[in-house]
Parts: C-alpha cells; structure tokens; sequence
C-alpha cells in the first residue's frame, strides 16, 4: 500500500481539464478558476482609490468565501463581481480574454507581475494576510509547475474562458428569441438562484485540502444548524464521493457522508461510513500523533460508542448493547473517565426502554459535574426532569431543576442546551395543563432565534427545539380557534423542516391532529377516518386512539370498546398515564352512550385518581367535568354544580375552546336540572342564567366551527325561551336548530347523553 500512496504523491494528474495533485501531499494547486481569482485580485490592487467604500467593502466580504470555496464557473463568478463592482468586472474579464486569447508567454508573465504586490516599503498586500497567503501559495504552485504542466493549464484556462463565452453567445440568441415578459421571469428566477449561495455550487473537479476542509465544515455546520440550506442528500453524496475519489483516506469525508446517511434514514451507509471514518483516523495516525500511544484505542473504543448511539437511534437495541458493553470494556482498560460517563448516559438510555431507573442517571450526573463535564451533565439532568414528570412530580421541583441546569448552561455557553431547556419547560406545562406558561415559554425560545450566530450568517434556529416549540405553538393556536394561525405556524414549519429533514416528523403529526380535531368539530367522520392511517403511520397509540374516537362518533360502540380495551391495557404495560386517562374517559362515555351510568363512575374515579397522582391537573379538571355530567344523568344535579365549580376555573384558564364550550354547557344543563325544585321567581332567575351560560358555549363552539355542539344548544335555548314565553328569540333559536339539523342529520343519540 505504501508504494500506491507514493505514486499518488508524486504524479500529479490531470482531470477534467485541471491540473492537479493528490491531497495526500499538496494543499493547494492552480486551476482555472483561481486564476480568475488572482486576476481579481489583481485588478482590485490596479483600482485602489477610483473604488469607493461601498464597492470595496462589498468585494471585501465576496473574497473570503471565494478564495475558501470550490470552483465555479466563469460566468458565475463574473456576475457576482458585477453585483459588487460592474466597472472591475469588466477589467477582469478583458484581462482574462488578452491571456486566453493571447500566447503562453502572457501568463507567464502575469505570475512573475503577482510578486510585485509584495514589494516597496508599503506594499499593496501583506504577505501574512489572508489575501497575501493565498497569492504566495499559487506563486509558488505555480513555480513547481513542469513546463508539460504549465501548458496544460494554459489550455485549461482557454477551455475555461471559452466554455463562458459559448454560454454568452448562446443566452445572447435565446434572449432574442424570448419576449421580455419571459425573460423577467428568467432574470428573477436567476437571481433568486444567488451566485453565493455556494451550497449549490458543483465541484466539477477535485478539491484542494483547503477547499475540502471548508466544503466539509460548512456542511456540517448546516447539517447542525440549519439542514436546509446545506446540499440535497443526494447532492451532498455525490461531492463526498467525488472527494473519497481522489483521496480514499479522508476520515472527515467518511463522518460527513456518515451524517448524511442519517438524515435519509440509510442504516447500512451511515455505519459503513462511520466505520471508515475511525479506520481512517488509524490509517493516516491522526489520533495516535495528537494522543500519543492511546491513540489507537481512543478511536475504537469511540467507534464503539458511536456505533451503540447510532443502532439506539434506529430501534436495535440489541445490538446497540453489545457495542456499548465492547466501548465499556475498552474505556475501562484504558482508564478512560470522559467515554465511560458517555457510556453511562447511554446504558441509561437503553435500560430506559426496558424499565424506569432513576439510580444510573443520578449516578451519571455526579459523576459528569465531577469530571468537569457540563455538557453531559446538563443532559443527564434534564433526562432526570423529563421523567420525573411522567412520574407525577411537582412542577415548581421540577422547575427548580431546571434552573440549576440553565446555570450550567449560562455559565459555559451552551446555547444548544438553553434551547433544548426552554423548550422542554413548554412540553412540561402542557403536560400539567398549563397552556398559558407553556405559551410563554414558547415565546421566550423564539425570540431567543439569534442567540448564538453560527458559520455563513446561519442562525441556530432550525434545531429539534425550535421544532418542539413551534409545534406546541401551533396546537395552542387551534385549540383556541385559531386556526388561520396555526396555518402559517404549520407552513412556516414546512418551509424551516422539508418533509425529507429529521425533524418533519414532528410537524407531520401535529398537522394530521389539528385536521383530525377539525374534521371532528365539523362532523365530517369520513375525513377524519381518513386520517387516522397517516398519524398511526406517525405515532401508533395516537393512531389507535383517534380511530376509536371515529368508531364512537360513528356509534359503532362495540368496535370502538374493543379498540380502547387493548389501548389501556398497552399503555398500562408502558406506563403512559396521559394516554391511560384519555382512554378511560373515552370508555365512560361508551357507557353514558349505551345507558350504563353506574358502570362509568368506577372508570372515571379510577381516571381522577390517576391524574391527581401524576399532576395532571388539566386532565384531572375535565375528569371531573364529566364526574359531573355523571351525576347528572343520575339525577343529582345540585351536587354536580358543586364539584363543578372544583374543575370550571382551570378549564376556563387554560383549556381549550371546545371544552371551554362543553363545559358551559354542562352548566347550563345543571342549572336548569336543579331549578325544578325552586320556587317560580327563583326558576326564571335561575333559567336567565342558564341561557347566558348557553350564549357563551354557543360563541366558544362557533369559534371552532363544532356545528352539532351548535345545533344542542340551540335545541336547548329554544325549550328554554318557549319556557320563559319568549316567542321571538325561541323562533330565531329554532330557525338556526333547523338550518343545522338538516345540514347535520342526528345519529339517534338522546340529546342529554353526551358530554362532548
């Protein structure tokens, strides 16, 4: 092998008209394209004072990403000059045609003026500035050249040229041919393309070490960062193959195509290109000269490591533990504290799918703060947060937990995890009911979108937390109505997340229950049926659970008792209490549907139970909302209204506006229920009441378009005027009962035996 790599090191190549040499050896070599560069260069030093500020400053800023960039072609680069400078871009683009067209003596004439630029007591470049050591590192490419070389790139540099000019002619003939209203729309189209955005740039030859190096940080930083503006996977995975082309042994070329694989969710590429990427870190001994001796086992036991966290990410958790016992043994041989808390991090994790553990997680916390890792210890707490939640704790401790850990993260910088705290906070308050703290929350991380300003003027705003955040946000808006809102929430999340990025996922649910919840509201059963594959698709229980929502709506009582049965006991086995009162509120109503009251007080007790002990307290008011319709419908309404106002105040708080409505209305059919023992002038007081009540369920079920909620309370409303012998506004409540009732057709449910 070593004499393979000796022949690529000194014989330098010739591809696709450049010459070039392997990256093995030679950081930088001359193509074309730099040429033009150094023109540029050139012709900016040539201009001096005729360029006023506004020019230079914006050539300034166009020359770094230029000079670290790949290759493009002439016509692109022109057109970013003359965004900058019309006037130099056309002196550069003279200049280039006299050397193309010109003889071989020209160019090399042009090199031997570059040294000039050095030169005299205050010289137009520095020789250790960016721009100075660029010049000095193509001058001396350039005098290491043969003269075979030199010919070659001087013919390279009339392709390139010639190649711009056809492309000139023949845009030249096409606009003479396009009327202008389609040539507009070409120009814009053009401009909108960008000639920076160099994401889009193709690299149409092999790359310089340099140009490799920022090709790949840039990528990954926008991998990290934000995802849609890095390259297409399979864009991305054509560069990286064309790079691995020309040097096999690129260990950071591996790792890119390693996260790449991982956003299309290609398990056999991603650990095929992770394994190469620590064979390659052995190969060309980049870990042993920075570690010494321990080189070689640092990068297997973090091979190792990687490799669990990567089979954990996609479900085989099996072989996850079998790499992550190998990492364990190799870290202790090698008395390696930092791998083995990462190690210990990750056994939590994969013990965490088969039971709850809090002994490990605490464990790793001490330890991570006791050797000075707060990165890993901050996550360890926040893991310790989340599922004490679950677990029903109380949130101002879980609260103070956080605070702790948002220390951690002031104190070191580490925005990532200020983010992922904030929006963890949201999660947490929406689990307790708490929507308005969880809207404040979200609001503080959105505003918090230029925190941390990362590589190429991209902002730290496109990660899981932002999605988190913006999802939740998106769910608040619909349940208050709002639903125009949470449209453009939803849109904004598809432009931010594509479909193929890892986080879609999670707009792509959130989107498919907010049209669930409509399609409910609206009585249109076939539409929500419909959705139900593409959130069981997304998420199983969810799925599940809304389908028996639709079989119950349906009055298929038998079906959808079935399906709730082997819901509970599924979520009992994996301990999800929010899902676990959901369903036992669902059977209850199976009950009070097919008149079996007395058998859905035991379900319910046993649902508030549940919520009280896990502090569920939205949960736990909407338990006793319908603990209330029970009582009710068993006749014992003055005791209904009592605990009704135990559970009313929060669900008017922070609930949404369907139960706000329900809620309404079950007073108001309390109300009337219990004004039949009073006396006369107590009863109409008490029904003027209940009509007020009414009003306000019937404003907060039109704010959700809910039209069979509308038709019973204006069914009610009616009764209740012809009650009070309000002719008119009885007849205006049945006129409007009517119009709905023959748009909505009833299923032949008694009014009287539904809480929602």
């Amino acid at each position: 092998m070593a004499s393979v790599h000796e022949s690529l090191y000194f014989n330098p190549m010739l591809t696709n008209g450049v010459v070039h040499a392997n990256v093995f050896g030679v950081r930088d070599w001359v193509t074309p394209h730099k040429m033009a560069l150094l023109v540029l260069l050139s012709e900016l030093g040539r201009a001096g004072a005729q360029l006023g500020l506004l020019e230079r400053r914006r050539l300034n800023r166009l020359l770094l990403p230029l000079l670290q960039g790949p290759d493009m072609a002439l016509s692109r680069l022109r057109k970013a000059i003359e965004e900058c400078c019309p006037h130099l871009a056309g002196s550069v683009h003279i200049r280039l045609k006299l050397m193309a067209e010109g003889e071989l003596k020209d160019m090399e004439q042009f090199f031997d003026d570059l040294s000039d630029s050095f030169s005299g007591t205050e010289p137009e470049v520095h020789k250790t500035s960016v721009v100075g050591l660029f010049l000095r590192h193509m001058i001396l490419a350039y005098n290491k050249l043969s003269f075979s070389q030199v010919y070659k790139l001087y013919t390279a540099l009339q392709q390139y040229f010639q190649k711009d000019e056809k492309k000139n002619g023949a845009d030249e003939n096409e606009m003479e041919l396009t009327n202008p209203e389609e040539l507009d729309g070409k120009m814009e189209k053009e401009e909108l393309d960008g000639p920076l955005r160099e994401e889009e740039i193709a690299c149409s030859g092999p790359l310089s070490q340099k140009q490799a190096e920022y090709f790949l940080s840039q990528q990954a930083s926008l991998l990290k960062n934000d995802e849609t503006k890095a390259l297409a996977p399979a864009s991305l995975q054509k560069e990286l193959n064309n790079l691995l082309k020309f040097n096999p042994d690129f260990a950071e070329a591996h790792y890119l195509s390693y996260l790449n694989s991982l956003r299309v969710q290609d398990v056999f590429s991603s650990t095929h290109s992770l394994l190469h990427y620590f064979d390659r870190l052995i190969l060309t001994g980049a870990e042993s000269k920075s570690n010494g001796d321990e080189g070689y086992g640092r990068s297997l036991r973090y091979a190792a490591l990687n490799l669990a966290a990567l089979h954990c990410r996609f479900g085989h958790y099996q072989q996850a533990e079998l790499a992550l016992q190998e990492a364990i043994r190799i870290a202790q041989e090698s008395n390696d504290h930092v791998c083995l808390q990462h190690c210990l991090s990750w056994l939590y994790i994969l013990e965490q799918k088969i039971f709850d553990s809090c002994v490990l997680l605490e464990h790793s916390v001490n330890k991570s703060l006791h050797f000075g890792l707060p990165y890993l210890a901050s996550l360890g707490i926040q893991s310790l947060v989340q599922q004490r939640a679950f677990a029903g704790k109380a949130a101002n401790k879980l609260m103070d937990a956080l605070k702790d850990s948002d220390l951690l993260h002031w104190k070191h910088s580490l925005s990532e995890l200020i983010d992922i705290s904030i929006a963890q906070k949201t999660a947490i308050w929406r689990l307790y009911g708490r929507s308005t703290m969880a809207l404040q929350q979200a609001q503080t991380l959105l505003s918090m979108n230029s925190l941390e300003a990362v590589n190429v003027g991209v902002q730290q705003n496109n990660t899981e937390s932002f999605a988190v955040v913006l999802c939740h946000l998106a769910e608040l808006h619909a349940e208050q109505g709002y639903f125009a809102a949470a449209s453009e929430i939803l849109k904004h999340l598809k432009e931010r997340f594509p479909p193929n990025s890892q986080h879609a996922q999670l707009w792509m649910l959130f989107d498919q229950k907010i049209q669930f919840e409509r399609a409910m509201n609206d009585g249109r059963y076939h539409v929500a049926d419909s959705l139900v594959a593409g959130i069981t698709a997304l998420n199983s229980i969810e799925g599940v659970y809304r389908k028996a929502i639709v079989l119950k709506a349906q009055n298929q009582m038998s079906e959808a008792h079935k399906l709730l049965q082997k819901l509970l006991i599924h979520c009992q086995k994996i301990k999800n209490t929010e899902m676990v009162i959901s369903v036992l509120l669902s059977i209850a109503e199976l009950y009070w549907r097919s008149s079996c009251h007395t058998i859905a007080l035991p379900v319910l007790l046993q649902a508030l139970a549940l919520a009280r002990e896990y502090s569920l307290q939205y949960l736990a008011s909407e338990t006793v909302l319908n603990l209330a319709f029970s009582q009710l419908i068993l006749g014992i309404p003055e005791q209904a209204l009592n605990i009704l106002h135990m559970a009313i105040e929060p669900i008017l708080a922070h609930g949404a506006v369907l139960d706000k409505g329900c809620a309404m209305f079950l007073v108001a059919k309390c109300q009337v229920a219990s004004a039949a023992s009073y006396t006369p002038q107590k009863k109409i007081e008490a029904l003027e009441s209940a009509i007020l009540n009414l009003n306000e369920a019937k404003t907060y079920f039109a704010k959700v378009d809910c039209k069979e909620q509308l038709r019973d309370v204006l069914y009610f409303q009616a009764r209740l005027f012809h009650t009070l012998g309000k002719t008119q506004e009885r007849n205006k409540c049945a006129m409007l009962f009517r119009q709905l009732h023959q748009e909505l057709p009833a299923h032949g449910v008694p009014l009287i035996n539904a809480f929602k």
